[in-house]
């Protein structure tokens, strides 16, 4: 059967590059399942050269769409196949259509781990019924300092964010005014109140862009709108089945505290209870969500309690859980909408 090699991306944090090569294991298994026309097997942890390699085989070999797909691995650094002794890069497509520094650039306490960010998007993305490479919205209901954000519309897709940190808010929209700039993008960019009843209960940033000026003569802008408020009132500011995808990574409650309606909870599943029912409600059918979350403050089965209570189908992927320190073991779990 034809080999293949993925040579993984050396990461800047040390700790999560430690669990880099265990994660994009499985990561592999859910392409494999959800995304490739050909199954995978045999895949093993292996060094080459002195460099971290994951292998693998499958029955046939790998088409041009294959290798477009496992080119957004988040870890992936370079694609071979196996000849003998002998590596053959294959050609790497990504769907990147921006900036890495889009990425990169922000540098804040509390940041989750770019990679770990795209490997949330793309298994919680496959979990759903629409492609990859399709238009999605993607919605982060604590969206922070816009991580996920950023990936989203890394891949072409538009992105809406809630937060309730109006100094997040203030520090995300700051930073995409100034990128869009440096980048001469031509976009627009505004923040405006929003009201309900004549009263103002958040903000909300909007921007449309497009990556280039063949894309803006073609009509291909993507579309970025936060709102500054409580994600339990996320229905006050979008419609029901506005979004292809929900990807969060929740407040880590013990290391970083969660905000409920009581105030501050020290674990994230008092938040997430209360927000997970509103949260389901914007998914369009076909849709998935994806949470990460510190199993310090709630187990697996008791999030996904939560998530089938909300009539949502808990996929059974394999292990994402990996330490990050000794107050914080993080977890995926993701759920489909019927």
């Amino acid at each position: 059967m034809p080999a293949y090699a993925l040579l993984i991306l050396p990461a800047f944090n040390r700790v999560y590059g430690e669990s880099s090569v265990r994660l994009t294991r499985s990561e592999l298994a859910v392409f494999g399942a959800r995304a490739l026309e050909s199954p995978v097997s045999e895949v093993t942890e292996t060094v080459i050269g002195g460099l971290p390699y994951i292998t693998f085989e499958t029955l046939a070999p790998l088409g041009e769409k294959d290798v477009a797909a496992l080119s957004n691995l988040s870890s992936v650094y370079a694609l071979f196949g196996i000849e003998g002794e002998l590596l053959r890069p294959l050609p790497m497509r990504p769907l990147d259509r921006l900036s890495s520094d889009l990425i990169t650039i922000q540098k804040y306490a509390g940041k989750t781990n770019e990679h770990f960010t795209k490997l949330l998007l793309n298994v919680t993305v496959l979990a759903s019924d629409r492609p990859l490479d399709a238009r999605l919205s993607v919605f982060d209901p604590l969206c922070g300092r816009g991580t996920t954000l950023n990936q989203a519309l890394m891949y072409g897709y538009d992105a809406y964010g809630l937060d309730v940190d109006g100094k997040d808010f203030d520090a995300y929209t700051a930073f995409m005014k100034t990128w869009l700039k440096n980048k001469r993008f031509k976009h627009t960019a505004e923040t405006v109140p929003v009201r309900r009843e004549r009263a103002v209960i958040g903000r909300r940033f909007n921007v449309d862009f497009a990556a280039s000026k063949e894309a803006q003569k073609a009509g291909d802008t993507q579309h970025l709108s936060v709102v500054s408020a409580d994600t339990l009132r996320s229905r006050d500011f979008f419609k029901p089945a506005s979004f292809d995808v929900i990807a969060t990574d929740a407040p880590y409650g013990v290391q970083h505290g969660s905000r409920g309606s009581s105030g501050l909870s020290r674990s994230p599943l008092e938040l997430l209870a209360k927000a997970i029912p509103g949260w389901a409600a914007l998914l369009r059918p076909g849709g998935a969500m994806g949470i990460s979350w510190n199993t310090y403050g709630g187990s697996r089965d008791d999030l996904g309690e939560l998530l089938a209570s909300a009539g949502l189908e808990v996929q059974e992927f394999p292990d994402f859980e990996h330490w990050v320190d000794q107050a914080i073991v993080r977890d995926i779990l993701v759920a489909r909408k019927p």
